[in-house]
């Protein structure tokens, strides 16, 4: 009997595997997240070519991941002063958003063209979590992947970061950050 129990738990857990694996989702572990902070002291960019992002085709679920390390800077000296003393990314490894596409439809990975949707959810950066609200696009690249994309704005002292004020001209109180999948495949 001990064993009939263990196939049928078994047979359920695969039938239930299967009716998640059922619906349609999409994934990359090659997102790109490009920030900025401009001021007229200093222009400072990086970017992050190792994004994870996972979406949900009939929900409109999206989320993201990007490791705080894998940010690259032209200067590995700026690189070094963000992980360490701005980001400190050995307490805080990783920048996460958790949300949903708004006036998202299934039809639209299904046509070629961007389509405009509302992004929100949260966004966990720094140990802290905050709501966030943007434009973007979704849709079918005619060389076949989905694509995605949107850019917003992010205030490091939202985000508990402290910019030391000898240094305080040299980042903007607002940094511009752009997120793009180019290559969304299907799971």
């Amino acid at each position: 009997m001990k064993s009939n129990s263990r196939s049928i738990l078994a047979f359920a857990a695969m039938l239930a595997g299967t009716i998640t694996f059922a619906q349609e989702r999409y994934a990359t572990k090659e997102g790109e997240i490009r920030f900025v902070s401009d001021t007229p002291m200093e222009k400072i960019e990086a970017v992050n070519h190792k994004t994870v992002a996972i979406f949900d085709v009939a929900s409109g679920a999206v989320e993201m991941s990007a490791l705080i390390k894998g940010f690259e800077f032209e200067k590995a000296l700026m690189q070094e002063h963000f992980n360490e003393n701005y980001m400190e990314s050995n307490t805080f490894p990783k920048a996460v958003f958790k949300g949903k596409l708004i006036g998202f439809t299934a039809d639209m990975i299904k046509s070629p063209g961007k389509h405009e949707v509302t992004v929100e959810g949260e966004l966990t950066m720094h140990g802290v979590t905050r709501k966030v609200s943007t434009k973007g696009t979704i849709g079918l690249d005619p060389a076949g992947p989905v694509k995605a994309a949107c850019d917003l704005v992010v205030k490091p002292e939202d985000y508990g970061i402290k910019i030391p004020s000898v240094v305080r001209g040299q980042i903007a109180e607002e940094v511009k950050v752009n997120v793009r999948i180019d290559n969304f495949k299907k799971m």
